[in-house]
């Protein structure tokens, strides 16, 4: 189940990045992509939640927020004889943002534009995991649970990604190829951030899959 939070979180992240897709667009067209990336993105989460229940675990889902500065920004704030903080004074909504502007800079590609808008948080099910598994055995989610639960949603785009080819939905393939690369980035708290540090085998597996899929997706289909 989605809680109040969650609901506005997806619903902000399907509008906006299904604006970014098809700006300058007519309106059907906007509204046939508000339908394909709300399947897109909750097929992506109810894998994710299938995956963290039998993970005796929850997770909410939030918009991606980056609360840190890169190095670069910090060195380059030093060459200029300040001292700045790591941390920004607010969270900086880059789920929000980052599909307008990567549709500014990539807009010659059309629909190609950063769909990584949403991230999740994990919570163990401690009075379930110990009734089932003894007390404090399984009382903390490890990083690897973790990347298994994200995983869960890159695979379930991989396979909508090839139904939607084989049965001539190709821009639905596609949608779903982008949204899988855009979270495979391992950066912030991405999806492949948490995958990478969990299991960099299958962070390996799913990238190389992911990449054939981006490669076909743009200079074949």
């Amino acid at each position: 189940m989605l809680n109040k939070k969650e609901i506005i979180s997806i619903s902000i992240a399907t509008l906006i990045i299904s604006f970014s897709i098809s700006l300058i667009a007519s309106f059907q067209i906007f509204l046939d992509t508000i339908l394909a990336v709300s399947i897109i993105i909750g097929m992506n989460l109810t894998a994710k939640k299938v995956a963290s229940f039998y993970l005796e675990s929850e997770i909410e889902i939030k918009l991606w927020e980056i609360k840190r500065v890169g190095l670069l920004f910090l060195f380059w704030k030093f060459k200029r004889g300040s001292h700045p903080s790591r941390e920004f004074k607010r969270p900086f909504p880059a789920g929000a943002f980052f599909p307008i502007i990567s549709k500014l800079i990539l807009f010659p590609f059309k629909s190609f534009v950063w769909m990584a808008s949403l991230v999740f948080e994990v919570k163990p099910k401690i009075h379930r995991a110990a009734k089932r598994h003894g007390l404090y055995s399984f009382s903390e989610i490890t990083e690897n649970h973790i990347g298994l639960i994200a995983a869960a949603g890159i695979v379930m785009n991989i396979i909508l990604a090839i139904a939607g080819y084989l049965i001539g939905f190709q821009e639905f393939a596609r949608l779903n190829i982008y949204y899988a690369f855009f979270n495979m980035i391992p950066i912030s708290d991405l999806d492949g951030n948490k995958i990478f540090f969990g299991n960099k085998i299958i962070w390996c597996f799913l990238a190389s899959i992911v990449l054939i899929g981006l490669f076909y997706s743009i200079l074949i289909i």
